[in-house]
């Protein structure tokens, strides 16, 4: 208290003088209307640049939340196209043998999605993985299928209360199901561990006819991804040691490195497709 009092005593004339300077200032305020205009325009450019400042402020703190609701958007968007796709090729194929089909309108589209933030990712390893903020807690289980926004990312493989740990497309462990896109026939994809821009598509029969720059897409033959998720687009392509299949090089549409938020896909039939294709292998 001793050393403040000292102070303010040691600085007493600079503080007369600002409240001179203030006591002056208030005068011409008051008593002249061309400073008090001059005043009021300055006073008005600076909260102007401060509210730009805190809107601009504002504005970036709230993209987070901005971006979050675009993916939830572009994800349902994708949903309805994938539904939309599913009934028309039910419509073509009934149609070719009767004319009088019409689908089924109250059948619902079984398949959604969860939105999660990535928290760890590793993309220089031979076996790479990725987590989520999102687990049991959210609805996710193992076998749950991954997507970004370009494309196919992995499959969830364990689950916590508040993560989940996926197994992606960089690691040589997963195997997708893939098919050129307007193509019936399908190809095991699987990563070499070389490149993280590249995956190979094998055992794709020969007289499949595609070319550079086609799109593959999952074949939806899984109980995980529906058909026609952009995996990437073939890049190149040689015929296997039997000659009866290719082998295509695959440019994965999903950019690994840059990866910040994930859709996880929830197919509430799942469960019930895994059950009865396992009773039925053990009844073989």
């Amino acid at each position: 208290m001793r050393k403040l009092l000292e102070f303010l005593i040691g600085k007493r004339h600079w503080f007369l003088f600002i409240l001179l300077e203030a006591v002056s200032l208030m005068l011409v305020y008051r008593n002249n209307a061309y400073q008090r205009n001059i005043i009021f325009s300055s006073a008005n450019v600076v909260t102007g640049y401060i509210a730009s400042i805190s809107g601009s402020v504002t504005s970036y703190l709230n993209l987070r939340d901005i971006n979050k609701e675009l993916l939830e958007r572009n994800g349902q968007l994708e949903l309805q196209m994938l539904d939309l796709q599913d009934q028309l090729d039910a419509l073509i194929a009934d149609t070719v043998s009767f004319k009088g089909f019409a689908p089924d309108s109250t059948e619902q589209f079984p398949y959604s999605f969860v939105v999660a933030d990535v928290v760890n990712n590793s993309v220089t390893h031979l076996s790479n993985y990725i987590t989520v903020d999102k687990g049991k807690l959210d609805g996710i289980m193992p076998d749950m299928g991954v997507v970004s926004e370009r494309g196919v990312v992995g499959i969830v493989s364990t689950v916590s209360d508040h993560f989940s740990v996926i197994i992606p497309l960089l690691n040589p462990k997963f195997r997708l199901s893939c098919k050129v896109l307007g193509s019936s026939y399908f190809g095991s994809l699987s990563w070499n561990g070389r490149n993280t821009l590249y995956a190979n598509l094998d055992e794709l029969p020969r007289h499949v006819e595609f070319q550079k720059g086609d799109t593959i897409v999952t074949s939806g033959y899984s109980a995980v991804f529906p058909s026609g998720i952009i995996v990437g687009t073939v890049a190149d392509f040689e015929k296997q040691h039997d000659d009866n299949f290719y082998s295509l090089q695959v440019e994965l549409a999903t950019d690994f490195q840059a990866l910040n938020n994930v859709r996880i896909i929830k197919n509430f039939r799942q469960t019930e497709q895994i059950g009865v294709e396992q009773e039925a292998k053990r009844n073989d």
